[in-house]
């Protein structure tokens, strides 16, 4: 016969062993070495400070923190809307956003482990004995239906922590999924900013293309008017025709350019190609960002959801050394049952249908041809690897802030070429038409003054959303904005 009270004292002893401590390395973030800075200062200055004057200045403030909303410094009211309409409707992120509340479920669920399991069974059984074996019943009868129902209780104390660190990778794994979610949603941010930016600036390619085709189309009336008149001959209104037809050959892939980056904005904020509800910005609309943040480099580590992620992938690998070594240790589980059975339903839980158990088990594996060592070994080598794979997370971030600071300092210097050269390709222009007109010169002189300026005008175009896409880069490798929590 059972002793109930001595059993359950029993029980209620080792349930309390629980409360030791798990076996297993106990986390510590990653310390990683640092620079002071960013990138190596040049000898004709410190490479971090930018400046240009005019129209072109931008400054870089270290120790600044990168906004949160940092597209709203292009200061464009439909930027701001294409991209609040991308991170509403965006497929990719409503789908990294759903795997964020499947790991959120799934680390709830684990907790569950903490508890003991309580199930109740209702069992009615029609059951027919042999009749030349005795009956159960005290009818005697061989025939006859037996209702069954019981409350099951079981519990496995987590003495060794085997549970402890499964929720400890379970919670970890729903931290990879958390900053995944953020990398995806600033990824996402970037490349719409600069697809934005790409298309404004296509299109006032396009347009100062157009006004070149007209300028050229005038130019060539006014040639074939001196050529009516003997004062040109043929080689010249060939030489206008020829220039005219190469500035109009440009027209065609600028405006298949500017389709596609219309699609692409339409894709990235959750819309068909043909949508043409979206708001398109214009180049003259964007605003050069003036003064750029630049991060502590030892606050980086914080900021880029990249390394968080990596970070919260080794503490999963370092709880799953914890959950390896557990598998070696004993196992102890403990289960009760207390139900009532009887004939009818109706004379269930009476007087002396009743039951119930109360038992252990303690399991301690004894020889498993080494697979449970082995299995210990593989997860502490997963966690080198996983060290490994986070080193290199933070060595590609500072090279993504290093790169795009010293792409910024070259898009200023060739800015401010840029505009140097097409006001004096501009002036030059001018001057070639005015001595033409005057017959100071032939007119193969204008011709070439004339596509000077095209290229220029092009040029500056260009470099200013050079300029414009380093700056989203430069805010995307700081992390966009946003000081993330420590675990």
């Amino acid at each position: 016969m059972i002793n109930r009270p001595y059993t359950i004292t029993g029980m209620l002893l080792v349930a309390s062993l629980s409360g030791g401590c798990a076996v297993g390395p106990d986390f510590v973030r990653p310390s990683t070495a640092v620079m002071s800075s960013f990138v190596t200062a040049q000898k004709n200055g410190d490479s971090r400070q930018t400046q240009i004057n005019g129209d072109f200045e931008q400054n870089l403030h270290e120790g600044n923190a990168v906004p949160t909303e940092w597209w709203t410094l292009f200061g464009s009211s439909a930027l701001n809307e294409l991209v609040a309409a991308a991170q509403t409707k965006n497929p990719d992120l409503q789908a990294a956003e759903a795997a964020l509340r499947v790991a959120q479920e799934n680390a709830a669920a684990q907790r569950g482990s903490y508890l003991p399991a309580v199930d109740l069974h209702v069992t009615p059984v029609r059951q027919s004995v042999a009749r030349n074996l005795a009956s159960p019943l005290s009818s005697n009868a061989s025939l006859y239906t037996l209702h069954t129902a019981q409350l099951s209780i079981s519990y496995a104390p987590d003495i060794f922590g085997a549970t402890r660190r499964q929720v400890e990778a379970t919670d970890a794994e729903k931290e990879v999924v958390r900053f995944q979610y953020e990398a995806a949603r600033l990824t996402l941010t970037a490349n719409l900013v600069v697809a934005a930016i790409n298309a404004a600036a296509l299109q006032a390619q396009l347009d100062s293309t157009i006004a070149l085709v007209h300028d050229a189309r005038q130019q060539l009336a006014a040639v074939q008017r001196q050529y009516e008149l003997g004062q040109l001959g043929a080689a010249e209104v060939a030489a206008q025709e020829t220039a005219l037809a190469q500035t109009e050959a440009t027209l065609p892939p600028l405006e298949k350019q500017i389709a596609q980056q219309h699609h692409l904005l339409a894709v990235l904020a959750g819309r068909f190609p043909s949508d043409t509800s979206l708001q398109h910005l214009t180049f003259d609309s964007l605003r050069l960002v003036k003064d750029l943040p630049l991060s502590v480099p030892a606050h980086l580590v914080e900021q880029r959801p990249d390394i968080r992620a990596a970070e919260a992938q080794l503490h999963a690998a370092s709880a799953q050394i914890g959950i390896a070594k557990a598998a070696r240790l004993p196992n102890i589980s403990l289960t009760a049952a207390l139900g009532s059975s009887a004939l009818t339903p109706s004379t269930l839980f009476k007087s002396g249908t009743g039951f119930w158990s109360i038992g252990a088990d303690l399991v301690q594996p004894l020889y498993k041809g080494g697979t449970l060592m082995h299995q210990q070994r593989a997860a502490e080598a997963a966690y080198d690897q996983a060290a490994a794979q986070y080193q290199g997370v933070v060595l590609t971030a500072f090279q993504n802030v290093a790169d795009t600071l010293c792409a910024l300092e070259a898009d200023a210097k060739a800015a401010r070429i840029a505009s140097a050269a097409e006001r004096a390709a501009k002036k030059s222009l001018m001057i070639s038409r005015r001595q033409w007109e005057l017959g100071m010169v032939a007119y193969p002189a204008v011709l070439i003054a004339q596509q000077a300026y095209h290229q220029a005008a092009i040029t500056l175009i260009q470099t200013q959303a050079a300029r414009y896409a380093d700056t989203v880069a430069l805010f995307q490798a700081l992390g966009g904005g946003q000081l993330l929590a420590t675990q």
